[in-house]
């Protein structure tokens, strides 16, 4: 049997397409929550995680350039009722780099059931999905990022808006670490982003979809559906360089042609300081909130598209939706999620 990204169909797979990620505080706790699959499309929502994958979520310290922290989660196969079992890993120093160094387990535990050792916890399954946003909106700023023109909003109406996630789920893994942990203590400045990984027939790991800012892939490379931008399998580290002019001179495009920048291109290229390297910034311990005025770690209510489109037009973009949209779809204790 192939090791997927061997054939053409591997990558079509939204078991490695990241749809979100978040990072705020638990009590006395950092909470990191990455969620994949969702089935909005159904297209390639083949139910649970990927047997033959990694699922990461990396760990930079001190705005550094690389993870000094990786925490790595791996599915069996799914047995006869869709149950998995999987497996924590961590990975500290430069060996969370890599993909060849290995680690003892941390924990594990099975689909669905919440597991605990020595103050870490997880969770993972498919839960309702509790973001939210009107994807039609989205599709008016799609077509002027990608055409250079001003985005036609006139006749949009937030009070008219209605969430198109709205009853989808997606499967999530939600990583719980204390403050007690020697790195992630109250005051350390991290910056978090997400991988999936898929095992290739040479024996070594190919990264097939990363995640760190929110609505990066739905704003600037909507139609990649197959995992055939670069951006992919780049590494944070390399994005100014890789795609920073290419950001910055789309949005210049946009908001010079919608009059919103007295000075586009200085806009263009504050937009792509801000959000390269992608990597989502957080200080352990503090509130977490993903907004224009401040962006630290992102909470599951947060309204991040109307953050992010605010951001890249350079004007208020209402999105006509809230956190009380997906209120009943979230929790106060862990996993904060509402299984599905």
């Amino acid at each position: 049997m192939s090791h997927h990204l061997d054939t053409p169909l591997a990558a079509q797979s939204g078991q490695l397409f990241i749809d979100d990620l978040y990072v705020f505080p638990g009590v006395n706790s950092t909470v990191f929550v990455v969620d994949v699959n969702s089935d909005i499309t159904g297209k390639y929502a083949t139910p649970g995680f990927h047997p033959e994958a990694r699922y990461e979520f990396k760990v930079h310290f001190g705005g550094a350039d690389h993870e000094e922290l990786t925490y790595r989660f791996s599915f069996s196969e799914p047995d006869a009722n869709g149950d998995q079992t999987y497996q924590l890993r961590e990975l500290t120093g430069t060996v969370a780099q890599g993909d060849l160094a290995d680690a003892p387990v941390l924990a594990q535990g099975r689909t669905d059931n919440t597991v605990e050792v020595g103050g870490v916890r997880t969770y993972a399954g498919r839960v309702s999905d509790s973001f939210y946003i009107d994807l039609s909106l989205l599709a008016r700023v799609n077509s002027a990022v990608a055409d250079g023109t001003a985005p036609q909003l006139a006749d949009w109406d937030p009070k008219a808006a209605s969430n198109s996630f709205t009853g989808t789920t997606v499967e999530t893994i939600v990583l719980e670490v204390p403050h007690t942990h020697p790195a992630l203590h109250p005051g350390a400045r991290i910056g978090v982003w997400a991988a999936t990984k898929l095992a290739t027939d040479a024996g070594g790991w190919r990264q097939v979809n990363r995640a760190g800012n929110p609505m990066m892939w739905p704003i600037f490379w909507p139609t990649d559906v197959e995992f055939t931008n670069p951006a992919n399998t780049r590494h944070p580290s390399t994005d100014v360089d890789a795609a920073g002019r290419q950001i910055a001179e789309q949005v210049a495009a946009v908001v010079r042609a919608a009059g919103t920048s007295a000075d586009p291109a200085g806009h263009g290229q504050l937009v792509a300081q801000q959000l390269f390297p992608d990597v989502l910034p957080y200080v352990v311990g503090t509130p977490a909130g993903y907004g224009l005025a401040v962006r630290n770690g992102r909470t599951l209510a947060d309204n991040a598209p109307e953050t992010m489109l605010s951001l890249v037009l350079n004007t208020a973009v209402p999105s006509g939706l809230g956190p009380s949209t997906s209120q009943s779809l979230r929790r106060p204790d862990f996993p904060y999620l509402v299984p599905a």
